[in-house]
């Protein structure tokens, strides 16, 4: 009998703490209809200064988990993914999410594929899975992301947020509630459109602070493409038209990126899940808020198919389809 991966439950986490648009007027040279008409945020969230990526992560673990009803004992695995991890290297912030969770010998990692984190980390738990080598995994993208902005820095400074959103993965033998594609590409030769300084790299580099730093215009311009044509290939490969999907989730980076990529996949305005109003960018942390965004909503249903899609630093993108077997 055939084994597939399947997302049983969602949960979320946002700091209380909301930095809007009014009061980034105040901090840098913008203005609420600069940021409204090219983004399409209004606010975001902000870690307070003992929170970490990891703390943001257990709050949307134990809502993911307790809507599973599975204890941690009950995961075999942890995925992590973020850009804004506790620590630069070591330990991985799966690990340090792990030990708040009172996880014992759980195997946890890190994966590092910026805002496409969370697809990336959706193929490897599925591979986890559909290969018998886990039975059900924890999959967290969790990010401080304001901890790395230039608030002096009005191209970057206006588009992150912090928060966290987790799922619990489990085996099944019912199609009809599997995860049933996952593509993830990647093109190297642009890694500069988006870093963060601070590597290895620095030691041969000009030294900085560690920032986000972004070329914009060129990234505007290559992700709509790029994601418009994964998410068209993905649906092609597996025989779905525009009008099965339930709803198209992808990473909330840009109002405008999305209802253009809305647009040429040809997919209602009332199917598109739109929440960077409220949060802003929230990287690896984006697509999961958004589920559990219109999970909460009583919008999302099971047996509901999601056309998720991502674009990140990297460059990185990938696209996914997935029933919601919660």
């Amino acid at each position: 009998m055939k084994r597939f991966a399947s997302i049983v439950s969602i949960g979320a986490y946002a700091p209380p703490k909301i930095l809007t648009n009014a009061d980034l007027e105040k901090m840098v040279d913008t203005s609420d209809e600069w940021i409204l008409k090219r983004t399409g945020i209004r606010e975001r969230r902000i870690a307070a200064d003992n929170e970490a990526a990891s703390d943001l992560g257990v709050c949307a673990a134990k809502i993911a988990l307790e809507r599973a009803n599975r204890r941690i004992e009950d995961i075999d695995l942890i995925i992590l993914a973020s850009l804004s991890g506790d620590f630069h290297s070591m330990p991985s912030t799966a690990c340090v999410l792990a030990g708040k969770l009172g996880a014992k010998n759980t195997p946890a990692f890190d994966l590092l594929a910026a805002c496409s984190g969370f697809i990336y980390a959706l193929s490897a738990a599925k591979a986890y899975i559909e290969s018998g080598m886990a039975e059900s995994v924890l999959l967290v993208g969790a990010e401080a992301a304001s901890r790395f902005i230039d608030y002096s820095d009005r191209s970057t400074c206006v588009l992150f947020g912090d928060g966290a959103g987790a799922c619990v993965l489990a085996a099944t033998d019912d199609p009809k509630k599997a995860v049933i594609d996952v593509e993830i590409a990647s093109n190297g030769k642009k890694w500069d459109f988006l870093t963060i300084d601070g590597g290895s790299r620095s030691t041969i580099q000009s030294g900085g602070a560690p920032y986000i730093k972004m070329k914009g215009h060129e990234t505007f311009k290559i992700a709509v493409r790029i994601i418009s044509a994964s998410a068209a290939a993905i649906c092609k490969k597996n025989g779905v038209t525009s009008e099965e999907i339930d709803h198209f989730i992808p990473h909330q980076a840009n109002e405008r990126i999305i209802r253009a990529v809305g647009t040429a996949l040809g997919i209602g305005e009332e199917r598109i899940v739109l929440t960077v109003d409220r949060y802003g960018n929230t990287s690896a942390a984006s697509i999961p808020m958004a589920i559990n965004h219109i999970y909460e909503e009583k919008r999302l249903k099971t047996g509901d198919l999601m056309l998720l899609d991502a674009f990140g630093g990297g460059l990185t993108w990938g696209s996914a389809l997935a029933r919601f077997a919660g």
